[in-house]
């Protein structure tokens, strides 16, 4: 047993030393005082786009299938949140309100200016609403990829009987053995289809080490949630919210212990919450994606793309008329 422990350890110090060598930051590490944020920002132009990821361990890596399509248009900036992929962990709480600090931070350390427009994935959307309520004076427009809405659990939980969720405490146990190379071991070599290749061997190269700063985001989602009920008020800022609505493939049913029935009731609560998340600004609107998963931007990266440039060009065109 011995044996097998320092076996999986030498693994695990070995694969580390090899991912940073295989796989560089292709963006640059900013220090936002005494720690670094990646960020990967590509292209030039009015108004620059910022990519907000959800809750996985792929951060920036998110947003390959749609990142250099938006910089041929304008600026397009990607980053990993705290402890996710090439970004220092923080030994701080993680939540909404410290996210849009650390983003602000980095833009700024970074010579970045705004105006922005920020595109966010699942949890991105509250903390893309944190980050507007505290820096709204350079948010001009966003685009909303299928993302969490802050009274969500209590809205499914009406129509769907929640499940037990005790996903974070397994994943605190996993984590706390992740020197072992566990982590490391029981990632799938292959990713969910359509899911670039090299972004599911450039996350299992850095799944050791993410797999902290997901938890920290986890363990901090009911504050995030709380957060995002602060203010929803988006004003006049052109918004376009995606809204996934492909049903369950049968495999994710099982793994969630869900219905087809069930499955149903959830996209129709799903899709209302979404048109909700609309109404948060006056010109704001849903469009519905009926063959994509949660993960818009891999299943269908055109509708995301066009998203992103309706907004960015209606922002140039407020920027004219003034």
């Amino acid at each position: 047993m011995a044996l097998l422990v320092a076996t999986g350890a030498a693994y695990e110090a070995l694969s580390r030393y090899h991912a940073v060598a295989k796989y560089p930051p292709p963006g640059k590490l900013v220090d936002i005082g005494g720690r670094k944020t990646h960020l990967d920002c590509r292209g030039n132009g009015f108004p620059t786009v910022i990519f907000e990821a959800g809750l996985d361990l792929s951060g920036s890596l998110s947003w390959t299938k749609v990142h250099d399509a938006v910089a041929g248009v304008t600026r397009a900036c990607a980053y990993d949140r705290a402890g996710i992929m090439w970004s220092d962990p923080k030994a701080t709480p993680q939540h909404a309100d410290s996210v849009a600090d650390d983003l602000n931070a980095t833009l700024m350390a970074a010579g970045e200016k705004g105006p922005f427009v920020l595109v966010a994935h699942s949890i991105g959307g509250p903390y893309a609403l944190s980050y507007t309520r505290k820096f709204g004076d350079q948010v001009v427009g966003l685009v909303f990829v299928d993302t969490s809405h802050p009274d969500q659990d209590a809205r499914l939980a009406e129509e769907v009987k929640p499940k037990a969720d005790h996903s974070a405490e397994a994943m605190k146990s996993v984590m706390n053995l992740s020197w072992t190379g566990i982590i490391r071991l029981t990632m799938p070599s292959e990713g969910p289809p359509n899911v670039p290749a090299s972004v599911t061997q450039m996350t299992n190269a850095y799944s050791s080490t993410s797999f902290a700063g997901a938890l920290s985001e986890m363990e901090g989602l009911d504050r995030t949630k709380a957060e995002g009920r602060i203010s929803r008020a988006l004003g006049d800022r052109p918004l376009i919210v995606l809204t996934a609505m492909a049903p369950l493939t049968a495999a994710t049913l099982k793994s969630q212990n869900m219905t087809k029935q069930e499955d149903v009731l959830q996209r129709g609560v799903w899709q209302k919450l979404q048109q909700d998340e609309a109404s948060w600004s006056t010109r704001g609107r849903q469009v519905l994606v009926p063959d994509a998963s949660h993960y818009i931007q891999f299943d269908r990266p055109d509708i995301v793309i066009d998203a992103i440039r309706d907004v960015v060009d209606t922002v140039r065109s407020d920027a004219k008329s003034r």
